[in-house]
């Protein structure tokens, strides 16, 4: 489990979460949902050691990570797909999901078979550049190339931004599966509602960097969590 006490994260002078906490459980999706620019990528950033907390704590499967860098909390199987996907352009589908292998041990740096079951897309386009792709289909070879690490906890920051309709159907589907299969926590920031809404297990709600609203899915009125998401 991943658990996340009391928060403080800075730019500079300017503060950017103001005593956040969230818990992010096996088996279950944890929704970050907000307006842009109340906190959620901050929050994302300080769970993968993109960005250190000046306060609080950050635990997960029982080990205080608060002070690891970003590398460390990968090699405990913390796995991350950024906003804008954050793929290399220039490298092929192929060499983009190697770049995984890198906290990996020798014997395990291969492509799990289960991504190309997932995402059968990138089996035909192994030998592309990236830059190439669609932004679904690089939105899927980010998600491919977290999964290389076989996570054990998924960090997604908004995967649905400019992907048609039919991809983020897709997307919310792998999600689901993952989800079921039980073994991984995943904590997915979106501005989505719906999206998110169907695949939420629980509900972390931010504006100006503090949690305003935080529970189970089904229990929270949906109308008062849009209210924090409509601009």
């Amino acid at each position: 489990m991943l658990r996340v006490e009391n928060a403080q994260l800075y730019y500079g002078a300017a503060i950017a979460l103001r005593g956040v906490s969230l818990e992010a459980r096996e088996g279950q999706v944890t929704c970050v949902l907000g307006r842009n620019g109340v906190g959620k990528t901050s929050l994302l950033r300080a769970i993968t050691g993109m960005h250190a907390i000046s306060s609080g704590r950050i635990e997960w499967e029982g080990e205080d990570i608060t002070k690891l860098p970003a590398y460390e909390r990968a090699r405990r199987g913390i796995a991350t797909v950024p906003q804008g996907r954050d793929i290399f352009p220039l490298l092929t589908v192929r060499e983009n999901l190697a770049t995984g292998f890198g906290i990996l041990e020798r014997r395990d740096r291969k492509v799990p078979d289960e991504i190309f079951d997932l995402f059968p897309v990138l089996a035909q386009m192994l030998d592309r550049r990236g830059g190439d792709l669609s932004g679904g289909q690089q939105q899927q070879l980010a998600i491919a190339r977290a999964l290389v690490i076989r996570p054990r906890l998924l960090v997604l920051d908004e995967p649905t931004e400019g992907i048609q309709p039919s991809i983020i159907k897709d997307i919310g589907t792998i999600i689901a599966m993952l989800r079921d299969r039980g073994d991984m926590a995943i904590v997915l920031v979106e501005q989505y509602f719906d999206f998110a809404f169907d695949l939420a297990d629980t509900v972390t709600v931010l504006d100006r960097g503090k949690v305003v609203l935080s529970g189970v899915a089904q229990d929270m009125v949906a109308e008062e969590v849009r209210s924090y998401i409509a601009i």
